[in-house]
């Protein structure tokens, strides 16, 4: 495809909006400029014109160039056009392929954790359906909510569910709050929650976290398949894959992990 032309300043300024954008903080003329690989001089002549603009102010005690409010709008109109659901399945196809399993989507419902989206492996049998709310102990997608979702949403579902758990006298999920904090902690620390045999006999589940630019869980990311032939290792293919779809999408929503 034959590129179409542009305007090469507009290009070669953004470069300088980049540098800040991706900067810790507030930065000197010479370290921005030799960031954005041109002289002080040229980079001098840009942030002028940004300034204008409100792209980029500058600090009167430190000199130090920053972005501005403009850029600020710019930013926040961006994201609130973005519809986080759309832009996960539009990953959905490439991500199954990948991973050879069924891959869904699931957002927090009135009721709990609820698929709303899936693509099924070819070769899996149906095991989800849209609209199924999922539970907070014995599925990955539960886990997966219940340690990132405020404890005011999920508090009383886990405690319905600990005390199930206890009359059934289950040892392959918490029974105490205590039991619950640990697995929960766990799912934080791997990035995604996991079960094995839990939910399902002989069905292996990953569920990864998917964040916006304030830091909430916007929905989940979900694979599944037969524990015969999924690899269930917390730094597994499947797992590694998941993973990383949801960081990515979590970027593109502007969030910025730790």
């Amino acid at each position: 495809m034959k590129e179409r032309a542009g305007i090469q300043s507009v290009e070669v300024g953004f470069a300088l909006l980049d540098v800040l954008a991706k900067a810790e903080g507030p930065l000197m003329l010479r370290d921005l400029a030799a960031a954005a690989h041109m002289s002080a001089a040229k980079a001098h002549r840009y942030l002028v014109s940004f300034q204008r603009l409100a792209l980029v102010q500058q600090d009167s005690a430190s000199t130090r160039y920053d972005l501005g409010p403009s850029a600020l709008q710019l930013g926040l109109a961006a994201l609130s056009r973005l519809d986080p659901v759309k832009l996960a399945r539009e990953r959905m196809v490439p991500l199954m392929a990948e991973i050879g399993h069924t891959v869904a989507l699931a957002v927090w419902g009135n009721q709990g954790p609820t698929i709303v989206h899936w693509q099924e492996s070819p070769h899996a049998m149906t095991i989800l359906r849209l609209g199924d709310v999922m539970p907070l102990l014995t599925s990955a997608t539960g886990r997966c909510f219940a340690a990132h979702m405020p404890r005011d949403l999920t508090g009383p579902m886990l405690k319905t569910e600990i005390a199930n758990a206890q009359k059934m006298k289950r040892h392959d999920v918490p029974t105490t709050q205590a039991e619950a904090n640990a697995m929960l902690n766990e799912v934080r620390q791997h990035g995604i929650a996991r079960v094995v045999d839990v939910l399902l006999p002989g069905v292996v589940g990953f569920c990864a976290p998917v964040f916006d630019s304030d830091g909430h869980l916007v929905l989940g990311m979900v694979s599944l398949g037969p524990a015969s032939n999924f690899d269930a290792d917390w730094k597994g293919a499947p797992a590694q894959a998941l993973r990383q779809a949801a960081q990515s999408l979590s970027a593109e929503l502007g969030h910025h992990a730790a």
